[in-house]
């Protein structure tokens, strides 16, 4: 439980955060976020209006972690290094994809991002029609990957050898060759990751968008 601090708005969100980070966002109640406050739930009505707009409030918050593109910067540059935050934050934060994008009433730190995102692809030449497209397919390239990550039975290089160790000791060669060949001459070789995969789709997407904006 947290100390007994003056209660606003600001200290609502980062603990129902915390929680959320915690313990997954489906069990967080305002009963238990009054409790870790230490007050009643009513209390936290004065605060934020009803569970919506809690939520709402998270997302925005978590929105406000993402580094912004620097509108000076290149376009891909730019766009990398924001891409790689917002991957960063989402892995502090898993409980938040899949709801980045689903409020009605997106806060001012949401706003900000996407319309220094959409500038960025705009400056970059991008058409209106255009940065659509290519807004939609990054994101969905970071959110799928983040949650792709988040369900594997592994969470480093060492477990994912270690796995893909007794996974090959049971796997016949003969009837699932590619795998085998995956798996002893990729995942068990020195340095590997799964996160590293990430860089390399990354720039295989901005790349494919910079081939596209150019044959427009």
């Amino acid at each position: 439980m947290e100390s007994r601090e003056r209660l606003n708005r600001e200290r609502v969100l980062g603990t129902a955060i915390r929680l959320a980070d915690a313990e997954g966002i489906e069990r967080l109640t305002m009963r238990k976020l009054g409790v870790e406050l230490g007050v009643e739930a009513m209390s936290l009505y004065n605060h934020v209006s009803n569970k919506g707009d809690l939520l709402h409030g998270m997302i925005d918050a978590v929105f406000a972690e993402i580094e912004l593109p620097p509108p000076a910067d290149d376009w891909k540059p730019a766009l990398r290094k924001r891409s790689l935050s917002v991957r960063e934050m989402l892995s502090r934060h898993p409980w938040a994809n899949g709801l980045m994008d689903s409020g009605t009433n997106p806060g001012p730190a949401t706003l900000r991002h996407h319309d220094r995102v959409l500038g960025t692809f705009r400056r970059g030449g991008f058409s209106v029609a255009m940065t659509a497209h290519a807004f939609s397919v990054l994101d969905a390239y970071i959110y799928g990957f983040a949650k792709q990550e988040k369900g594997l039975p592994f969470d480093s290089g060492e477990q994912a050898a270690a796995m893909a160790q007794v996974m090959l000791a049971h796997l016949p060669a003969n009837e699932y060759p590619h795998l085998a060949e995956l798996t002893s001459q990729h995942v068990l070789q020195p340095g590997y990751s799964f996160a590293g995969e990430f860089i390399f789709g990354l720039d295989l997407v901005l790349d494919g968008l910079e081939r596209a904006r150019d044959a427009e």
